[in-house]
């Protein structure tokens, strides 16, 4: 039995070098690849065959002298018996290695399954994120459709808000022009100081509820006259007015289209009595109107209350009316 011990313990080491070089060997002539798990499994597998062989044949010589050695001699020989079968050489036995079994057309197709088994599940992961991905696109896609209904909502509530907004700057404008204004049976005037061109002076005026000043008779432009001149006495002032011929040279129209049927355009003081009459037109104070296609807007003097026409990119005060 010690000698069993002792021989596996010298065999071991060597069968573990020779299984390792048989293996690397086997596997260069075969000339396929195999992961480090399988080729560790079979490393194994060939030492403990080979450490079987090995510990067979000691029990097969065990077998052959089961006492051992006569006169209580040990498995080995003594160095007296040595010594006394000098020129006889002991025959050493030289453990035989089996080669390690070629893979059979069964193991490759095991192997092949294996590999196919691994390539399913691993689609199979993949088909699992597929599906995870397709239900957060759906989730994200019913958010951002929730979110343009929302958006599409809150549109809707600020363009009514801005209406009403709307409605209620005409209101107020409506009623801070009658409440600080003059008012003339169905109208309130009201002027404005700030320096404004033509159509802006429209623009504002019709953002607060209104629309420039369209005096359609003599009571009316004798109002709005007293109102002006109230506001801006002792200094004159052209005020903008709504009436226009940008339409067609010489055809006066109101703002809201209407054909202007009343006129009070400024006219040049008459001579002196005795003095003899002027052809030529007096420098300061001409006849109005007198600008032809470069002036369409009229304006009203804040003094006297005539009519003049100016350029309409021309920035003056300007009077709004409002409805009562």
């Amino acid at each position: 039995m010690q000698a069993a011990w002792l021989l596996g313990a010298l065999v071991v080491p060597q069968l573990l070098g020779f299984s390792h070089g048989v293996w690397g060997a086997q596997r260069e002539r075969e000339g396929g690849c195999a992961s480090p798990q399988e080729e560790e499994r079979e490393r194994e597998a060939l030492m403990l065959k080979h450490l079987q062989e090995a510990l067979g044949l000691l029990a097969r010589r065990g077998d052959e002298n089961p006492e051992g050695n006569p006169g209580g001699k040990g498995a080995w020989a003594t160095e007296k018996d040595g010594q006394g079968e000098e020129g006889e050489e002991e025959p050493t036995t030289t453990p035989y290695f089996s080669p390690s079994p070629s893979p059979t057309s069964e193991d490759t197709f095991t192997y092949i399954l294996g590999r196919l088994a691994g390539l399913d599940a691993g689609l199979h992961q993949v088909h699992v994120r597929l599906h995870a991905l397709d239900t957060r696109v759906a989730e994200l896609s019913r958010g951002l459709r929730q979110l343009r209904e929302v958006a599409g909502d809150t549109r809707d509530a600020l363009q009514a808000l801005k209406e009403a907004q709307s409605r209620s700057e005409r209101e107020h404008g409506r009623l801070e022009g009658c409440l600080k204004g003059v008012r003339l049976g169905h109208k309130c005037f009201l002027l404005s100081r700030d320096f404004e061109a033509q159509a802006a002076a429209q623009a504002r005026c019709v953002a607060r509820g209104g629309s420039l000043a369209q005096p359609a008779d003599r009571q009316q432009m004798e109002v709005l006259t007293r109102h002006l001149r109230t506001a801006l006495a002792p200094y004159n002032w052209p005020v903008w007015l709504g009436v226009h011929d940008r339409r067609a040279e010489g055809l006066y129209l109101f703002e809201n289209g209407q054909r202007v049927s009343f006129f009070a355009w400024h006219r040049a003081p008459s001579p002196e009595p005795g003095a003899r009459p002027s052809a030529a037109p007096h420098p300061l104070s001409p006849n109005q109107p007198n600008g032809g296609a470069l002036e369409n807007c009229v304006a009203q003097a804040s003094d006297d209350g005539s009519w003049w026409d100016h350029d309409c990119e021309r920035r003056l005060y300007y009077v709004c009316e409002f409805p009562f």
